[in-house]
């Protein structure tokens, strides 16, 4: 079982503080996440897939600069894809001035593969920024559109994957792509479903139909979520 981004965090940064490789200021303040409400779950795949929302994409206006993202919300130095990096890292990183991740070692559970370079990484949006565009975050406010891009809050949102995999993904859907890894397929769903539904993002008939496909043969993965404020 995956243990929370934020108690991994927490302990990383302990480590690299006591090392002197981070420098965190102690005044910084909290950092903006998104308010969240009282977990929904866990329940099945494919009760969860039930719950989604049904809607037709439309991608009229959409620009990725209309997601402000990689911030520092808390002002630490260190922006969300550096705070992905130290969080998902399965040893203490090594962070340098200016909170620049060098090295790690950082599992990218779309293929299996285990990277110790942190420049072979893409920090992944779950849900596409393209996707989220268009089933439902074209009518959000600029800032609620920056909180979906930067969310730290839940360990789904934003994942370290192999930069060949998360490029090959690009804005698709689970109807058109799926990781390379077979193993992965009934988690990544999960995370998909739990994403949209954090976000209360709708789903179009193909995906909602390819989703269904994956749960048949996912008879024990449960999906948890919390809803965005």
């Amino acid at each position: 079982m995956r243990t929370s981004r934020f108690t991994r965090f927490a302990a990383r940064v302990a480590a690299v503080a006591a090392t002197a490789l981070m420098l965190l200021p102690q005044s910084a303040t909290a950092a903006d996440s998104p308010t969240t409400s009282r977990a929904v779950g866990p329940m099945s795949l494919a009760q969860s897939i039930n719950l989604l929302p049904v809607g037709v994409e439309d991608r009229t206006g959409y620009d990725r600069s209309k997601f402000k993202h990689w911030t520092d919300a808390d002002k630490n130095s260190c922006n969300t894809r550096a705070e992905v990096l130290i969080a998902e890292s399965r040893v203490a990183p090594t962070v340098e001035a200016g909170c620049k991740v060098t090295a790690g070692q950082w599992y990218s559970y779309y293929d299996g593969v285990i990277v110790t370079v942190p420049s072979q990484l893409d920090v992944d949006h779950m849900v596409p920024l393209a996707e989220a565009w268009d089933e439902g975050a074209k009518d959000w406010a600029a800032k609620r559109r920056e909180a979906y891009a930067n969310d730290i809050s839940v360990e789904r949102s934003l994942v370290a994957v192999t930069a060949k995999t998360n490029r090959s993904k690009s804005d698709q859907d689970p109807a058109d792509w799926l990781p390379p890894l077979a193993d992965a397929h009934c988690q990544y769903a999960a995370d998909w479903v739990a994403t949209k539904l954090r976000w209360d993002l709708t789903a179009d008939a193909r995906e909602i139909n390819a989703l269904r496909g994956v749960a048949s043969g996912c008879g024990h993965q449960t999906v948890e979520y919390e809803p965005a404020a």
